[in-house]
């Protein structure tokens, strides 16, 4: 059974950094792409970034490029998120999410190609 905790959601102030993190059970990161996404009140899910273990590069949304970088350290079964100069727009329910992808080197922003989901955890900006 496949399964997708997240951790490290907090209240910061603007311009501050937070790290979320995504461990994984019942599957080996290697043979999956992990994303992260994001869904504030109101709004619809949006796409953050992604990527391959494989090949360790990531893909970025636009309103995240040069902000946050994503990563996976296999031997922790642990997918990261490092977010920095967090802004007003960021604050969401951040969920991780991994597609299976039989040690391809590939991974997508589309959310419906992923199989399996966290729960998400809640990032909050404010003064």
């Amino acid at each position: 059974q496949v399964k997708l905790v997240e951790s490290g959601g907090d209240l910061v102030q603007p311009g501050s950094s937070l790290t979320l993190s995504c461990t994984a059970s019942g599957l080996v990161w290697s043979y999956y792409a992990a994303g992260w996404f994001r869904q504030a009140p109101g709004k619809e899910r949006e796409a953050i970034s992604c990527i391959s273990d494989s090949d360790n590069s990531a893909l970025y949304a636009e309103p995240v490029k040069g902000r946050f970088t994503m990563s996976i350290d296999n031997a922790a079964d642990t997918a990261y998120l490092v977010m920095n100069n967090l802004q007003p727009a960021d604050p969401a329910v951040y969920s991780c999410a991994a597609l299976k992808t039989a040690g391809l080197e590939y991974c997508t922003l589309d959310a419906n190609a992923y199989d399996y989901w966290g729960q998400g955890i809640q990032v909050t900006v404010a003064s």
